[in-house]
């Protein structure tokens, strides 16, 4: 699925001993580091004892998460995820700071630049010198183990993930979909991540 090679991270763990209170709950807060790459993860944790919980892996998305941009789902992702993990027994969002999938923000504005001019996601990436998904999920792994978490139901249409997670020796034993309605900002992206990267979107 496009994915730069697995690399070995070393990786710390600190539990943030404070309850997180959000409109869809209260969650436990884990953050995360991989020493070699400076790439921080965060885990909201919601109740215990689910031998296979409910999990979202989010990659960051500024402007879709706090400016709300159109132009994709992924606020929209990111608000249900939470509604359907609050509401759970037992359910974890992993929040990855890979913006961009995995270029970075200036990077991911750069790629903005070329899809004004026409580009779609995938070739505006390329352009750029990069892989159509740059993400690795080898540190979402981790931390999911660290919680003593090995088989999960995922919340994504993004096989890409399942594949990530299975490489690095976590079962998913349920894709959950999220799907929404395509805006006519949102339309081409959405078309653009089931024709060209493989997403589960049903029936568009």
């Amino acid at each position: 699925m496009n994915s730069p090679a697995q690399m070995k991270l070393a990786i710390r763990f600190e539990v943030v001993n404070a309850h997180l209170a959000t409109p869809y709950g209260e969650f436990r807060l884990i953050a995360s580091y991989a020493e070699q790459t400076c790439e921080p993860v965060f885990a909201l944790v919601h109740g215990s004892g689910s031998s296979a919980p409910m999990v979202r892996i989010h990659s960051q998305c500024l402007t879709g998460d706090v400016f709300r941009s159109l132009r994709c789902d992924c606020g929209l992702q990111l608000e249900r995820a939470l509604e359907l993990i609050g509401a759970s027994d037992h359910g974890i969002l992993i929040y990855q700071m890979q913006e961009g999938r995995g270029i970075g923000l200036m990077n991911k504005l750069r790629a903005y630049e070329l899809q004004d001019q026409g580009l779609d996601t995938v070739d505006a990436n390329l352009q750029l010198g990069f892989q159509a998904d740059h993400r690795t999920y080898e540190i979402c792994a981790a931390v999911l183990k660290h919680l003593g978490v090995n088989q999960v139901r995922l919340l994504s249409n993004n096989p890409g993930k399942i594949q990530g997670l299975e490489s690095n020796d976590i079962r998913v034993v349920e894709r959950l979909p999220l799907f929404f309605t395509p805006s006519s900002e949102s339309e081409r992206y959405i078309r653009t991540k089931q024709e060209r990267l493989g997403h589960l979107f049903g029936g568009l």
